[in-house]
């Protein structure tokens, strides 16, 4: 590889927190790691945070490739660039002189400077902090975000789509299956609406299976899920994927109010309660960040969870209600189903090192996980386990993820070619007006 298309990277400490295995994914490239980064990572390494075990997970890695050179001299990586960790003290020159030579970002700014005046390769500092992004571009240093786990999030895989088609083939869709064409590239379990090119009010919905590569249409549900029916195209999407076992995974996105968490929990509660095909739900979202310590909050564990899970409590009211309206009979209340161990809510904090079998899980507000944090909760699942996460990525709480980092996103996307999993992105508001209003205008 010629010098002019090799480059150095130099990383800042997030980026290392955000994926311990970031090292791993330049390539050919150079890698420069500040020493001021490395005193940063240990201020975390005792956290019980995701953050900490990142830190760790990084140090770790450090301390083995320590033993294949000198860090400081540099060592070689799998991809063939060479991981180095800059000793060196870089003053603060003319260019830096305003800004407070404590701040490890600035230490961070000198370190990439300093490269770049005795590197011949292009120099680029990464870092997940737009306003050091910003200080290096005023500098004249190239900065980048670390985009290796990016979803573009306007091209977001939404799991269904709509096309017109001849009469013809829409009586096919109902006489064996519509075979769609080559060129349609459908993924396992995603959605079409066929519209009738020569009457736009004739419509039919139906699901792409990869068994056979054909169309069929929708299940048809005899009785709605404990009273909750489906009000919308996309909601009626989300019931076939979340009533079907051989989906074990399902992401649902969507706005406020578009009934992700409630389709989801009225699903659950029949395969549990009904017709036991799962041994229990669970119910869990991120307390903010994820795994901090729930001590600051009176009571035991339930009391001091109690405010976060509010919602799904919400929810699981509302769902009781609809159950008793429907079938017109008394239904279990939310602490009945706690108390009979049919549904548990529990906290994702304690989630590391469990393994659940033939559960039915749902993670509400995913959109706050990291990438790394939902693989956590992936790999948990024992046999017989289905997993459902809702969110929405543009009501982000956590400071270290965006719409397009999230881990929500970044599962919907890599999962979407898989027979085992199945997306919908819910568009209509289905709350009340003034919440649909509140959030497509507000």
């Amino acid at each position: 590889m010629s010098a002019s298309s090799k480059k150095v990277f130099v990383l800042d400490t997030n980026v290392l927190l955000h994926d311990p295995m970031s090292i791993c994914h330049f390539q050919e490239h150079d890698i420069v790691i500040p020493i001021v980064v490395i005193e940063e990572i240990d201020t975390f390494k005792k956290d019980q945070t995701e953050i900490g075990r990142n830190a760790r997970a990084v140090s770790r890695q450090l301390d083995k490739l320590r033993l294949t050179g000198s860090l400081s001299q540099g060592v070689v990586m799998e991809g063939g660039g060479v991981l180095t960790v800059d000793v060196v003290p870089h003053p603060l020159d003319l260019g830096l002189a305003a800004l407070d030579k404590h701040k490890a970002d600035n230490q961070i700014l000198a370190c990439a400077l300093g490269q770049l005046k005795v590197r011949k390769e292009k120099v680029v500092m990464v870092s997940k902090d737009t306003n050091l992004r910003i200080k290096a571009d005023a500098l004249g240093l190239q900065a980048e975000d670390y985009t290796t786990d990016r979803v573009a999030v306007d091209e977001l895989y939404t799991g269904t789509v709509v096309w017109e088609v001849d009469p013809v083939k829409m009586d096919m869709l109902f006489d064996g299956g519509l075979v769609p064409d080559p060129d349609q590239n459908l993924n396992p379990n995603q959605f079409a609406t066929l519209v009738d090119r020569t009457n736009e009010t004739h419509t039919a919905l139906g699901r792409f299976y990869v068994s056979d590569g054909r169309i069929h249409p929708l299940k048809r549900v005899e009785m709605p899920p404990w009273g909750v029916k489906p009000r919308n195209r996309e909601q009626q999407f989300a019931l076939e994927l979340l009533l079907d076992d051989s989906v074990q995974v399902v992401t649902l996105l969507g706005k406020a109010g578009t009934g992700k968490t409630l389709l989801a929990i009225a699903a659950g509660l029949q395969q549990v309660v009904d017709e036991e095909r799962f041994n229990k739900l669970l119910v869990s979202r991120p307390v903010m960040p994820m795994g901090r310590d729930l001590g600051f909050l009176p009571g035991d564990v339930s009391e001091k969870l109690r405010p976060y899970m509010q919602p799904i409590y919400d929810n699981l009211d509302f769902i009781v209600a609809a159950n008793m309206e429907q079938r017109r009979r008394s239904s279990m209340t939310p602490a009945q189903l706690e108390e009979g161990g049919y549904m548990s809510v529990e906290p994702l904090t304690y989630i590391r090192g469990r393994s659940i079998p033939n559960q039915y899980i749902i993670v509400d507000e995913a959109q706050n996980l990291t990438p790394h944090e939902v693989k956590t909760i992936l790999t948990r699942a024992g046999d017989g386990t289905k997993i459902v996460l809702t969110g929405d990525p543009f009501q982000i709480d956590n400071p270290y993820v965006d719409a397009s980092t999230n881990g929500l996103s970044y599962l919907a996307e890599h999962f979407k070619h898989l027979d085992i999993a199945g997306h919908v992105t819910l568009v209509k508001g289905e709350r009340s007006k003034m919440a649909e209003l509140a959030s497509n205008l507000l």
